[in-house]
C-alpha cells in the first residue's frame, strides 16, 4: 500500500470574541489537517499542533519537505517511516516545528493502519482498558479587561462548567502573581466543591512567582498547577514539586522520547502531559508513555485542536494502562476546551457530541470502536473553512 499524497488542510475562522492566556490574545481559531492518501484508495487523517502563521509554516514543512521523502513508501510501514523523516530533518531541528509536521502525518498513518485492519487504534495499540473516560472542561481565559471583571467573569464561567457536568475545571492565569492568586480564589469559589480546579500559567511565572501562587493554590486545594515556569527550566520545576503540595504539571511543549526523559529523570513533574500532535505523533507518544509509566509517573493528555485531536487522544486515553493498578487506580482524564470551537464541534461527519454526553453522564464520555481513529471529517465543512 503505497503513499500517493499527503496534503495538509489549514482551517480558520473568526471567533466571536477575542480570547487570551498569559502570552497573548488571538481572534482567530484554527486547526491544521494532514490528508495521507494511498495506491488503495484508503485516506488517513491527522493533526499537527500549532495555530495561525505555526500552522501555515508547517503546511509547508509537511506537503514541501516531508511528502517527497515518503511518496511511494508503505503505508504500513509508520515506524520506519517516523525515523526516516526524524533522522533526515535531525540536522535541521529535532524539535518545534518539524516534528509537529510529523506528528500530523504519523496520526494519519495509524488512522489508515486501523482502517486497513478494521480495527479501532485502541486496539492497534493493545486494547481498551477502560470503556469510557472522564471528562474536565477548560476556560476562564483572559480578556482585555481589569482585574475585578475577571474575578467576576471566572468565577461564573467555572460555576457553568461543573453545572455542564465536567468532572473538573481548568482556568487561565497571567495578570500577575498578586491578581492571579485573587483569579484563582474566585475559581475554587465557582467550583464549590463539585470537582477538582487547575491553573494553566502558559509558563508565565518565575520560580519565586510560582512559588507565591502556588502556595496559594496549596490552600485552596488545587489539583494541578500547569506549566508554572518555562518549560527549559527544570531546575525550577524540580525546586516547584519539592516544595509545594499542589501537583506540578507539564510536558506539552516536549517534543520527543529524548527531551521527555530528561523531564522524568529530572523529577519535576506529578503528572506529564504530553501532546500527541506535536510531539511526533501516535508513534513517539507511545515511547514517551512508556517512559512515564517507568518513572511512575501519571499522564493526563494535553489535547488542544480540531475533532481530529480530540478523537485520537480518546483512543489514546482509553489504550493507557492504569498506574500503579488495583482495585481503583488513578485514571486519567480526556481535556476538553469549552470555548467557541467549530473544527472540533462541526468538522465531522458525525460529531462526538462530547459535551452533550458528558452532560447526560455525569462527567465521561465513551470511547469510539469504528475504525482507525474512528471519525470522518465533512470534506465541504474543510472546503469552506480552508485558507492558502
Amino acid at each position: 500500500m503505497k503513499i500517493t499524497r499527503v496534503t495538509s488542510h489549514v482551517l480558520q475562522y473568526d471567533l466571536p470574541e477575542e480570547l487570551g492566556y498569559s502570552q497573548q490574545f488571538y481572534a482567530k481559531r484554527s486547526a491544521h489537517l494532514v490528508e495521507v492518501e494511498t495506491d488503495e484508495g484508503i485516506t488517513g487523517w491527522g493533526e499537527c499542533f500549532g495555530p495561525g502563521n505555526v500552522a501555515l509554516a508547517n503546511k509547508g514543512i509537511v506537503e514541501k519537505v516531508i511528502q517527497p521523502m515518503i511518496l511511494g513508501d508503505d503505508a504500513l510501514d509508520r515506524d520506519v517511516i517516523w525515523h526516516k523523516v526524524y533522522n533526515l530533518l535531525r540536522d535541521h531541528g529535532q524539535k518545534g516545528m518539524p516534528i509537529q509536521a510529523l506528528s500530523g502525518v504519523d496520526i494519519a498513518l495509524w488512522d489508515i493502519a486501523g482502517k486497513v485492519a478494521g480495527l479501532p487504534l485502541h486496539k492497534l495499540i493493545g486494547g481498551a482498558h477502560r470503556k469510557r473516560v472522564q471528562v474536565y472542561g477548560y476556560g476562564m481565559m483572559l480578556k482585555r479587561e481589569n482585574v475585578d471583571e475577571h474575578v467576576a467573569r471566572f468565577r461564573a464561567e467555572a460555576a457553568e462548567i461543573m453545572d455542564k457536568g465536567f468532572v473538573a475545571a481548568k482556568m487561565k492565569s497571567g495578570l500577575g502573581p498578586k491578581e492571579d492568586v485573587r483569579l484563582c480564589e474566585a475559581v475554587a469559589r465557582g467550583v464549590d466543591g463539585r470537582g477538582k480546579f487547575m491553573v494553566d500559567a502558559n509558563h508565565c511565572y518565575t520560580t519565586s512567582d510560582a512559588f507565591y501562587v502556588g502556595r496559594a493554590l496549596d490552600e485552596l486545594g488545587a489539583y494541578w498547577f500547569e506549566e508554572p515556569v518555562a518549560p527549559e527550566d527544570l531546575d525550577g520545576y524540580r525546586e516547584l514539586r519539592a516544595g509545594l503540595k499542589v501537583n506540578i504539571s507539564g510536558g506539552e511543549a516536549e517534543f520527543n522520547r529524548w527531551g521527555w526523559r530528561q523531564i522524568l529523570e529530572n523529577r519535576g513533574l506529578d503528572i506529564a502531559q504530553p501532546e500527541v500532535c506535536a510531539m511526533g505523533g501516535v508513534s513517539e507518544y507511545l515511547r514517551v508513555l512508556t517512559l512515564c509509566h517507568a518513572h511512575f509517573t501519571p499522564v493526563i493528555n494535553h489535547v488542544w485542536g480540531s475533532a481530529i485531536a480530540v478523537a485520537v487522544n480518546l483512543q489514546l486515553l482509553a489504550a493507557m494502562p492504569p498506574l500503579p493498578g488495583g482495585l481503583n487506580p488513578w485514571e486519567p482524564m480526556l481535556e476538553f476546551d469549552t470555548t467557541d470551537n467549530k473544527f472540533r464541534d462541526a468538522l465531522l461527519v458525525e460529531p462526538l457530541r462530547i459535551q452533550e454526553e458528558v452532560c447526560a453522564s455525569g462527567g465521561f464520555v465513551t470511547i469510539p470502536d469504528r475504525p482507525g481513529l474512528g471519525v470522518e471529517p465533512d470534506r465541504d465543512f474543510i472546503a469552506k473553512y480552508e485558507v492558502d
